[in-house]
């Protein structure tokens, strides 16, 4: 027969444990706020229970010693007695701190009403709602920012950047175009220059040139591996392996250029020329799957059944996502 007596016992012992672990973490956070480097401050909060400053200073010393959750409250009572504009910005980066994205979200809503004329808080909105996976109302955000200064270029480009990825690829030209108009820097050419590339877009080999012809102090290999991408796709291999070549003169540990060489040779079946170029790749980064499982290819093609499942294999212990070659050492076993 159960013993209901002895069950109550326990459950009522089990409730006090739970309240005592609850209170005990309490209890733990109030004696931490007691201690050096915050008791001052929470002294005086004790004195001062409505002065935000005294609320934002501690949350600051609890952010800097990585007390990002007890930093929270500090900021939500700092804003709740003086919403201004630089408190509102930390208490959205503590939130991101600790997780709390849709809090952020609702955060930032409330300060873009508040302060409309400082784009920064829409701009993080925008950022904010794309990792929540909102991109149609950081897309709205980015062209609120447009219309209160079109001159804008950060928004130009973020949105351009957002548009891209969406699969807008036409309205995500407009943007960069716009931003790269406002203000022609790298970062910007550069994105352009890709995604021109990545669309086959014709304008591409000159709007490299132009990038390159800019590049005073020739320091940029971006222009030229674009140059050099939308070439091999366009089955121009020899000014193809031209630009690659110059990005390795311009930077030889770019391991993603030596790849780009080797499968250019691969396409052209010169094989053994694409072997000794993805060996050499594995010198530069001997951690790069891609550039094991390409030797294997290689070896494949070649004939040399077991290499190529040796190489295989290594890419898929360095990449174990990489299904692929896993699945072609298996076919081959």
């Amino acid at each position: 027969m159960i013993n209901t007596r002895n069950i109550s016992i326990y459950c009522i012992c089990l409730l006090l444990f739970v309240a005592a672990a609850c209170g005990g973490n309490g209890s733990a956070s109030e004696a931490l706020l007691e201690k050096p480097p915050y008791k001052g401050l929470t002294d005086s909060i004790a004195r001062f229970p409505k002065d935000a400053v005294l609320y934002k200073k501690r949350a600051v010393m609890l952010s800097l010693n990585n007390k990002h959750e007890l930093a929270t409250a500090d900021y939500q009572q700092a804003w709740a007695l003086a919403p201004d504009e630089n408190t509102g910005q930390e208490y959205v980066a503590n939130l991101l701190l600790v997780n709390k994205p849709l809090e952020a979200v609702t955060l930032l809503k409330e300060c873009t009403g508040k302060f409309p004329g400082n784009p920064e808080f829409r701009r993080r909105l925008s950022e904010v709602l794309i990792q929540t996976g909102n991109n149609a109302a950081a897309l709205k955000e980015y062209d609120a920012i447009i219309s209160l200064d079109s001159s804008n270029f950060e928004a130009w480009y973020e949105k351009g950047v957002l548009m891209a990825r969406s699969g807008d690829t036409a309205n995500a030209i407009l943007s960069l175009q716009r931003a790269y108009d406002l203000q022609p820097i790298y970062f910007i050419g550069n994105t352009l220059a890709d995604i021109y590339a990545s669309s086959m877009d014709p304008r591409t080999v000159a709007f490299c040139d132009t990038l390159i012809a800019r590049d005073s102090l020739k320091l940029q290999v971006e222009p030229h591996f674009i140059k050099g991408r939308y070439y091999a796709d366009s089955d121009k291999y020899q000014e193809a392996l031209k630009e690659f070549d110059e990005c390795i003169r311009l930077d030889w540990k770019f391991t993603d250029a030596h790849l780009e060489k080797g499968l250019v040779f691969y396409e052209m079946k010169d094989y053994k020329k694409a072997l000794e170029t993805f060996t050499f790749t594995t010198t530069v980064s001997n951690t790069n799957a891609d550039a094991w499982y390409w030797i294997g290819r290689c070896y494949e093609a070649m004939g040399e059944k077991t290499k190529a499942v040796e190489n295989y294999r290594k890419a898929y212990a360095l990449d174990k996502s990489f299904t692929e070659a896993r699945e072609r050492a298996k076919k081959l076993n």
